[in-house]
């Protein structure tokens, strides 16, 4: 399917998802408690059958659901979003026991999940991780049979055991999360090779959690891990690439973050050029003036422009394309920069109401801040895309110094 269109079914269900989130989620958006989960929305979002569709969809009805749901109700599509971040790792690479313990109680709503990757000192620097997974032998001193003399047993024997000990931070749903996707330092000194992705319930001894008072309707929290026991029944993938499990999530989220920002770009547009064609002005319409008619034009242009890179991004790992993480950087980072740009302007556009407790642009106003850090900010998207031009460059090199001959016929 080409990257820029959408088929006739598409269009259709984006506006009646658009529908759905203005009539039935946004008024219980509206009855929940800024800085805790609203599970009653959660379990509507499982009720309508979105929270399913995270399991089955690709990466474009992810963002078309983002989209849609970010036009008419925010908090129903963080919600969701959510959900998927926090069990994508559970559906893509958990255990089959794993799966079916967590995965249709996400998708019915009555489980809520959090993504646990950021630490005080390292939000954006995955690979600088220092929660420490601590390797336990299958007996320890002071087990049975220690005092004797007996010899411990090896490491090896057994099911492996580790103890979680640490700090995560700003965890969006910590610490009301029922479970979640906890990635932890299992070979130190290793860097991204040595970090291991675990499914920890909330209920496990030593793991606690504080709310953290945030600019955000949903709780954003730290964990503390004081010896949390694990097992090898707990890691998501394998040993040692846990990293590759955070990569792939954030691959597959990146460009719907993008899909929200155009969601809330869109609604402010929108708004804006209701509002400028009836305020009057000056003689006449606040749209007869050129300077505000060319300002709705560059909102409209930069709007279009992010949903087109959003979209293809998006297609790109449905296709399973190789430069989806140049692609997915690159759409997150001018879709979060564009609603950043379109939301002020359009605050502009409309003076002070606009800034009113209660307005629509007050709120798209404060949420629009936010994408621009969360899953990497917007200085680290461009250390990726740069990282990903300078590779394929040394790539085409190494291609040319293989076949010399080609190498003569492109100069010429």
């Amino acid at each position: 399917m080409p990257a820029f269109s959408l088929e006739p079914p598409q269009i259709a269900w984006a506006a009646e998802l658009r529908a759905l989130a203005a009539d039935r989620l946004h008024p219980l958006a509206e009855k929940g408690e800024p800085g805790h989960v609203n599970r009653p929305l959660v379990t509507e979002l499982g009720r309508l059958g979105l929270l399913s569709r995270l399991f089955t969809s690709g990466a474009l009805d992810l963002c078309l659901m983002r989209e849609s749901l970010a036009y008419a109700c925010t908090e129903a599509e963080t919600a969701l979003a959510l959900q998927g971040l926090g069990a994508h790792p559970v559906h893509a690479h958990g255990t089959p026991a794993q799966r079916k313990r967590w995965l249709p109680r996400v998708a019915e709503g009555t489980a809520v999940a959090a993504f646990a990757l950021s630490e005080p000192g390292a939000g954006s620097d995955a690979a600088a991780l220092t929660l420490r997974a601590e390797r336990e032998s299958a007996r320890r001193a002071g087990a049975p049979g220690a005092e004797s003399g007996a010899p411990l047993a090896a490491e090896s024997d057994g099911p492996a055991r580790w103890r979680l000990t640490g700090e995560k931070c700003w965890i969006s749903n910590a610490p009301e999360a029922d479970f979640y996707t906890v990635f932890a330092r299992t070979t130190p000194g290793a860097g991204a090779r040595g970090v291991t992705a675990f499914l920890v319930p909330a209920d496990r001894p030593g793991l606690t959690g504080a709310a953290l008072d945030m600019l955000s309707p949903h709780p954003i929290g730290s964990l503390d891990f004081d010896a949390v026991p694990v097992t090898a029944d707990d890691v998501l993938g394998e040993t040692d690439r846990g990293f590759r499990v955070a990569m792939d999530t954030l691959n597959l989220f990146r460009p719907s973050v993008g899909a929200f920002a155009v969601g809330m770009a869109r609604a402010a547009l929108d708004a804006t050029l209701a509002h400028t064609a009836r305020r009057d002005a000056f003689g006449g319409k606040l749209r007869d003036l050129q300077t505000v008619a060319h300002q709705v034009a560059e909102m409209a242009l930069r709007t279009e422009a992010a949903r087109l890179m959003v979209y293809a991004a998006a297609t790109a790992y449905d296709e399973g394309a190789p430069d989806v993480p140049g692609r997915a950087a690159m759409a997150k980072l001018l879709a979060t920069e564009t609603a950043q740009y379109v939301v002020d302007a359009a605050v502009q556009l409309h003076g002070a109401r606009a800034l009113r407790r209660g307005h629509l642009l007050e709120h798209l106003y404060r949420e629009v801040r936010a994408p621009r850090i969360y899953e990497g900010a917007s200085e680290v998207q461009r250390g990726i895309i740069a990282k990903e031009l300078y590779a394929n460059l040394e790539a085409a090199e190494a291609m040319d110094a293989v076949d010399p001959v080609s190498a003569q016929e492109a100069d010429a």
